[in-house]
C-alpha cells in the first residue's frame, strides 16, 4: 500500500491481538451504566452502601491558598464504584480539551482513563501485540516500557533517534527492506516530545514524514507523550494525534508531570475499537481508576478551566526550562571534552555521550554511586541491550548547586577512567 492508497481504518481486526479479541465485558461491569437510568432499581451489582462510608466532605487547598470544596455529588461519585473508562465529568473535560488542543472532532475518538498513562499504555501493548510479533521502537527508548515489552517475547526492531528525533529515513529504509515472508510490523512506539532518555523532540517535519510512512505501511502509532506540556517554546508542537486522518494513532497523556505523579491519572485517546479493548482489559484488572484521584483532578480542572490549565502548564514548563539552563551551564563548564550532548527543548533529561568511554555501565552503576552521583547507564535504554558510552541525566529534582557538583564529580570520574 502506498501513501496515496491509504484510507481511514474501519476494521481493526488485523491489529488486535488474539488475547485482546477474546476479552469479553465483565457481566457486572457491563451493568454499571444502567445504574444511571432514572427510576432504575438495581438488585444486580454488589456495590457497598454509601451510608457505610465514613467520608462526608472533600476539600482541596491549592498552593496559591485558594480552596476548592468538592460538590456533594462529585464526592459520592468518587467514593463509589464507577465507570471503567473514568468519571463522566473527567472524561468529558478531557474530551473537550483534546478537541481544543489537538483539533480533532469530538466524535472521532474515544477515551479511557487509567492509573497513570503507563497503565493504559501497557494494556494497549497487550491489545495489539502477541509473542513473536515485531514492534518498531525508537532507540534508545523509555526503560519502563522496555521492562514491560521484553518479557512479552517480541522482536524489538530499533529505529534510531538523533538530535532531531526519530529518523524517518531509517524507518522507511527498514520497512522497505523487510524480509519477504516475515510478517510486517503493525505498531510503532515513540515518545516524540522530550524523549526519555534522550530529551530530544522529534521535529514537526519528521513527524509529518513518519505519519506518512505509517500510512504507507499501514502501521499504528502509539504516541506516548507525558512531556507534552513541558515544551519550552512559545507554542507547543502539533501531535501525531492532531495529524491523524486514518484513525491509526493511540495517544497517551499524563498529568503526572504537571499536577501530581502520585495521583496516578493518565488517559488514552484514539479509535473506539482499540480503546474498547483497553476498557475491557481494565474491567478485569483495576475495575476503574481511583475515584478520589479522578475527583481531585476534575475539581482542579473545573476551577481553572482550559485557560487556567494552559497557564499552569506554561509555568511548569518555564520552571524546567530554568533547570535545563542551569544544567547546560554546568555541563559546558565541567564536561567540555568529557561528554557530548544535545540541548533539550523540552522535558527533564539530557543524554550524555561520555568521550573515551566504550561502556558506561560499570562507571555509572558503581563508581559514580561511590562518589554519590546517581545517573542511569545508557544500556538500560537500548531495546536490545549492548555496551554504550551514553548515560541519562535528569535535572528535574536536584538544585542548581547540586547539579554543578554532580557534573564536576562526573568529569573527575571520566578522566580517571580514561587512564
Amino acid at each position: 500500500m502506498t501513501t496515496s492508497d491509504a484510507r481511514p481504518i474501519t476494521d481493526y481486526a488485523r491489529f488486535i491481538s488474539p488475547l485482546a479479541a477474546a476479552r469479553k465485558p465483565s457481566a457486572i461491569r457491563a451493568l454499571q451504566h444502567l445504574n444511571k437510568v432514572p427510576g432504575m432499581i438495581s438488585l444486580g451489582g454488589g456495590m457497598p452502601h454509601p451510608s457505610t462510608f465514613p467520608f462526608a466532605k472533600l476539600q482541596i487547598t491549592l498552593q496559591d491558598g485558594s480552596v476548592i470544596d468538592l460538590s456533594e455529588d462529585l464526592v459520592k461519585q468518587s467514593l463509589q464504584y464507577s465507570s471503567t473508562a473514568g468519571l463522566d465529568g473527567l472524561v468529558s473535560w478531557v474530551r473537550n480539551f483534546q478537541v481544543l488542543e489537538h483539533g480533532r472532532a469530538a466524535d472521532s475518538f474515544d477515551i479511557c482513563m487509567g492509573n497513570g498513562s503507563q497503565d493504559v499504555l501497557s494494556k494497549a501493548f497487550d491489545a495489539v501485540l502477541s509473542p513473536g510479533d515485531t514492534i518498531l521502537i525508537e532507540s534508545p527508548a523509555y526503560v519502563g516500557v522496555l521492562a514491560y515489552l521484553r518479557p512479552m517475547g517480541l522482536n524489538l526492531a530499533e529505529v534510531p533517534v538523533d538530535a532531531e528525533g526519530l529518523s524517518p529515513d531509517a524507518l522507511d529504509t527498514m520497512l522497505a527492506a523487510w524480509p519477504a515472508g516475515k510478517p510486517m510490523p503493525r505498531v510503532l512506539y515513540t515518545v516524540p516530545i522530550a524523549g526519555n532518555p534522550t530529551g530530544v523532540t522529534t521535529t514537526v517535519e519528521r513527524k509529518q514524514r513518519i505519519y506518512q510512512i505509517a500510512r504507507k505501511y499501514n502501521i499504528l502509532i502509539l504516541e506516548d507523550d507525558p512531556y507534552y506540556f513541558l515544551q519550552f517554546g512559545e507554542k507547543r508542537d502539533p501531535s501525531y494525534f492532531s495529524m491523524d486522518v486514518d484513525g491509526r494513532v493511540l495517544r497517551f497523556d499524563s498529568i503526572s508531570k504537571i499536577l501530581s505523579g502520585g495521583a496516578r491519572i493518565g488517559w488514552v485517546t484514539g479509535p473506539k475499537q482499540l480503546v474498547d479493548r483497553i476498557i475491557l482489559h481494565s474491567m478485569s484488572t483495576i475495575l476503574h481508576p481511583s475515584g478520589l484521584s479522578q475527583a481531585l483532578v476534575l475539581a482542579v480542572l473545573e476551577k481553572w478551566g482550559v485557560d487556567g490549565l494552559q497557564k499552569h502548564a506554561r509555568e511548569v514548563a518555564a520552571f524546567y526550562k530554568d533547570k535545563r539552563d542551569a544544567f547546560v551551564a554546568s555541563a559546558r563548564r565541567h564536561l567540555d571534552g568529557v561528554a557530548e550532548f544535545t540541548v533539550p527543548t523540552a522535558g527533564m533529561f539530557v543524554w550524555l555521550k561520555l568521550i573515551g568511554i566504550e561502556d558506561s555501565f560499570e562507571l555509572i552503576s558503581t563508581k559514580a554511586v561511590d562518589k554519590k552521583v546517581v545517573l542511569v547507564p545508557g544500556t538500560e535504554f537500548l531495546p536490545n541491550q549492548r555496551p554504550t558510552p551514553y548515560v541519562r541525566a535528569s535535572y528535574s529534582i536536584a538544585s542548581k548547586e547540586d547539579i554543578d557538583t554532580a557534573l564536576e564529580r562526573l568529569r573527575a570520574l571520566v578522566l580517571e577512567a580514561r587512564k
